[in-house]
């Protein structure tokens, strides 16, 4: 592709949209939010600007995520910017969105039992924020994180045993003594034989056996 040696103005609004925008965004986003019709002028912005980017020396990069677009830093430079990069959340959404990241996939039943009744309210929170995916199960909702929560944190990898040990090392989460809670069936019972269950081999019930969720880390 042969690079125009001045960009129009639609490629660099296009990149002023995916700057503001902090998180990844589809050319039909982009689109609505240039106030446009047509997708198709949109469509070809974005790749010139991907192509730009791929071209100029600079620590950002245009990234395709699906069938949307994010303009971040490039993977190397991102553990360079942890230290300055803000972290704002509310306590008791970060410990929510900590446990669901440390012990995804998650219930959101389980998570309920973890930190109460607020699970359902942080689980929303998160969702809108583009940081925690929700799947339903049965009667309640399976929980991960997103690749947007590994880009929020400066974690390099989304892979869960990555963000476990981002978790324990640069936040100070410890690791859990044991399994969380036991995982339920898909219409929200206990699965036989978990904590839940009545009759435990060391003769304990479900409240005793129950491992304690890790620290939340302290807010930034």
């Amino acid at each position: 592709m042969t690079l125009p040696s001045k960009l129009d103005d639609l490629v660099l609004r296009v990149e002023a949209v995916l700057f503001a925008a902090g998180k990844p965004l589809s050319v039909k986003e982009l689109t609505a939010a240039l106030e446009l019709e047509d997708h198709r002028p949109v469509q070809k912005a974005v790749r010139t600007l991907e192509e730009t980017y791929a071209h100029r020396q600079s620590a950002l990069e245009v990234r395709r995520v699906g069938d949307r677009y994010a303009l971040q830093l490039e993977e190397r430079y991102v553990p360079g910017v942890h230290a300055v990069t803000p972290v704002e959340m509310a306590p008791r959404s970060l410990k929510a969105l900590t446990l669901v990241a440390y012990h995804q996939p998650i219930l959101q039943s389980v998570l309920v039992r973890m930190i109460g009744e607020v699970a359902y309210e942080e689980v929303q929170h998160l969702r809108g924020m583009g940081l925690v995916r929700t799947e339903p199960k049965g009667s309640t909702l399976e929980l991960t994180t997103t690749r947007r929560f590994a880009e929020y944190f400066g974690i390099p990898s989304g892979r869960t045993e990555e963000i476990r040990r981002f978790l324990e090392n640069k936040l100070g989460v410890p690791p859990p003594a044991s399994t969380p809670p036991a995982p339920e069936s898909p219409d929200g019972a206990p699965t036989p034989g978990g904590p839940d269950a009545t009759g435990p081999a060391d003769g304990q019930n479900a409240e005793q056996t129950e491992v304690a969720p890790p620290a939340a880390p302290p807010p930034a």
